[in-house]
């Protein structure tokens, strides 16, 4: 288990939530009291890091109702959103700490706590949306979900964030060439700085929030992310580039402890609601990319579609290569992926 300097963390950020979800009117599941069935109920808190007019905490927020419901009350979620509760990074060691429920992260922040998660950050593992939506709806995301229980979290279901391209100041990117000298913005991930350094162009790790200003300014001259980052940076993107390098899922995270309390009846309506909701959001992201694009073209933003994205598949090689050596039960995992789209 990888945890780098995040265990440091994790006492104070466990502290930190309790009181933050004292405020909050609850605490915990763990001293919660049982229903007249002879259940446990559970008042569950649920951090992530977007607004609550994103498409994630819409349907979220759905899905919670709709656990509420299905449980007779006895499960109650409370979505809290814009990363009140820290990073995904925070939320994970607060969840292992005790002092948080569940938390929505992208699989790429998984891989710093378990690295068996950095196969689905592999750049092009995926063929295709539909070999995308073939292995996370099926038996390799079932078995990534449960490899986490003993790093004190497992996985319940997958949400789409569509597939990530470079998006540039002033400079469209057809071949890996065109990223030579430029400065690109990377999530703080392993896998996302050794892309870069194999495409040529140089990894600059910063938050989200900073992309904005970062581009203004020169700091970085772009990043890559899916096609809904233009909500936040259309004004200082030119280009969007279609080489679509990785599809990296969200995951939405659940205290293993807590789910040991749960009975086999509340597990069963978490994980079929999550999968509705998951299948619900499929369409709910595509309306949402859509959204998005339209407004980033009437603000000047070019597509760029012409991308030789076999040149991209090639560039990045050298990280398969070095998975078979340095990591072989992530590559294990990346051959299982890749067999599926066959």
């Amino acid at each position: 288990m990888k945890l780098r300097n995040h265990a440091k963390k994790a006492a104070a950020l466990a502290a930190a939530a309790a009181l933050t979800l004292t405020a909050c009117g609850g605490g915990s599941s763990a001293g919660s009291s049982q229903t007249a069935s002879g259940e446990q109920s559970f008042n569950l808190k649920l951090s992530h890091g977007l607004a609550e007019d994103h498409a994630v905490h819409i349907q979220m927020t759905e899905w919670a109702a709709d656990v509420k419901e299905k449980s007779g009350g006895t499960i109650s979620i409370q979505i809290i959103p814009n990363g009140q509760l820290g990073s995904e990074a925070d939320n994970i060691s607060s969840i292992q700490a005790g002092g948080l429920d569940m938390a929505k992260v992208s699989a790429s922040t998984l891989g710093n706590f378990n690295s068996t998660w950095d196969a689905l950050s592999v750049p092009y593992v995926f063929n295709d949306k539909d070999h995308f939506y073939k292995v996370m709806d099926g038996e390799i995301a079932q078995e990534l979900y449960k490899m986490t229980e003993g790093d004190g979290f497992i996985g319940l279901t997958w949400l789409d964030s569509g597939a990530r391209s470079f998006y540039t100041a002033k400079t469209p990117v057809r071949v890996p060439s065109d990223l030579k000298g430029l400065k690109i913005r990377t999530m703080d991930s392993q896998m996302a700085i050794d892309m870069m350094n194999a495409l040529g162009g140089s990894a600059t790790v910063m938050s989200y929030s900073e992309i904005y200003t970062g581009m203004q300014q020169g700091v970085v001259d772009g990043a890559e992310n899916n096609i809904t980052a233009l909500r936040d940076h259309s004004d200082v993107a030119q280009y969007y580039c279609y080489d679509e390098h990785t599809r990296i899922p969200d995951i939405i995270v659940i205290s293993a402890k807590v789910w040991n309390q749960m009975s086999d009846s509340q597990k069963k309506i978490m994980t079929e609601t999550a999968a509705a909701a998951t299948e619900s959001y499929k369409t709910r992201w595509a309306e949402f990319e859509e959204e998005v694009k339209t407004a980033a073209q009437q603000n000047n933003v070019t597509f760029v579609e012409d991308v030789d994205t076999a040149a991209f598949q090639e560039a990045c090689q050298s990280i398969y290569e070095n998975l078979k050596s340095s990591s072989p039960d992530v590559y294990a995992v990346v051959e299982k992926i890749q067999n599926a789209g066959k």
